[in-house]
């Protein structure tokens, strides 16, 4: 294969990223405006991991059949549409039905995503690639909720979806631009790496290192999402009582995961996957002291991210055929490790508050672990083996 920039993936990653959790530094201020519980207002963003948890399978599966660029540029498009209509919203039910749509279209960018770096990089830098998506999907993401906290602030809410939607359309024209076609064999399939739908589904519902990876995504969104998602409600109040903006400013701990990223990738090709399924950082995040709380954050921040890069990279290397389906599913389990971690812990904070939120977060941090080490062979290309025979 020729050598390709990675830069229009690393934008894709941003774009998908950019609106996903832009709410999160709101939702103490969604508390006060309309009157809400904490479980009510988590809904803005249980109810877009929830839409990409559903449409992820059929879009990755789409991409397999009319080519991933296509799906990926006019997905980054509705995105953007979708996220500038949330400025209409009057009433929280409105914004949470807007952030289920803007869920819909999302894995059209990052599902395809995936799957595309393994059409057009080999093996053997498939980790690196797949790690610098991931950094831009951490550089989307701090963007995202620092613009939405400070416009917030500084303005409205509804003008915080305006602005990162007119972002989002920004970076829809620039992939439309800038990211390269398809080639008519990956754009289209062929006999020979194209399945019937029901066998290749079957297949990667039965496959022990798939269900393995599908499972590890679970645990280490639901591990980011609980973390930040309820780190808001706990530094909002005393003897903290961080304002909107300070609260979107608390996300420059994801610029941490930025720089672990690539690094990540970098090891996941020398070294393997396995080695690089580790998250730490939570039981820092209950001292009393806001420079302690921000350390935690950044190392759990660190852990997310290198976890995901290894877990998106053995996608790859554990699937020969229907990438785009196989990505589908991950983000499916992934996904809906988000909606849980969204939601189910308000019922955890109501009994502990944020310290019982925190247990609940290191023993799904072992269990991710423990599942690497299960799940995952030694060697992937014995893996890889396996599925081309």
């Amino acid at each position: 294969m020729v050598r390709r920039s990675s830069f229009p993936v690393i934008l894709a990653g941003f774009t998908a990223f950019l609106s996903l959790y832009s709410p999160q530094p709101l939702l103490p201020l969604f508390q006060r405006i309309f009157g809400a519980t904490h479980f009510a207002v988590s809904l803005t963003v249980t109810a877009t991991t929830m839409a990409v948890a559903i449409a992820a399978p059929f879009v990755g599966g789409l991409a397999d059949v009319w080519g991933k660029r296509r799906v990926i540029v006019l997905s980054a498009f509705v995105l953007a549409a979708t996220t500038m209509l949330a400025a209409t919203a009057t009433t929280l039910g409105q914004v949470v039905a807007w952030r289920f749509a803007q869920g819909l279209a999302t894995p059209g960018v990052f599902a395809a995503t995936v799957a595309y770096i393994h059409d057009h990089w080999d093996s053997s830098r498939a980790g690196t690639v797949t790690a610098a998506y991931v950094t831009g999907t951490v550089a989307g993401g701090f963007l995202g909720r620092v613009v939405s906290g400070l416009v917030a602030s500084a303005v409205s809410w509804r003008a915080s979806f305006a602005v990162t939607g007119a972002l989002g359309l920004v970076c829809a024209t620039m992939l439309l631009l800038w990211l390269p076609a398809d080639s008519p064999r990956e754009a289209h399939g062929s006999a020979s790496s194209q399945s019937p739908a029901g066998s290749s589904l079957a297949a990667h519902l039965t496959s022990r290192p798939l269900l393995g990876t599908y499972a590890a995504g679970f645990c280490v969104l639901f591990t980011q999402i609980v973390t930040f998602t309820y780190v808001t409600f706990h530094l909002a109040a005393p003897p903290f009582g961080l304002s909107t903006a300070a609260l979107g400013w608390l996300f420059v701990v994801y610029l941490a995961g930025a720089a672990v990223a690539p690094i990540a990738g970098q090891w996941v090709d020398a070294y393997g996957h396995r080695r690089t399924l580790v998250v730490t950082g939570s039981i820092l995040t209950l001292g009393h002291a806001i420079v302690i709380v921000v350390a935690g954050l950044a190392l759990v921040c660190s852990g997310v991210f290198a976890a995901q890069a290894a877990a998106s990279s053995y996608i790859g290397i554990a699937t020969a055929r229907d990438r785009g389906l196989a990505v589908g599913l991950y983000a499916t389990f992934y996904y809906i490790g988000g909606s849980v971690g969204g939601s189910l812990p308000a019922l955890v904070w109501n009994r502990g508050g944020w310290p019982a939120c925190v247990a609940l977060v290191v023993l799904v941090q072992l269990l991710t672990a423990a599942l690497g080490w299960t799940a995952w062979e030694a060697q992937s290309l014995k893996v890889k083996a396996s599925f081309t025979r």
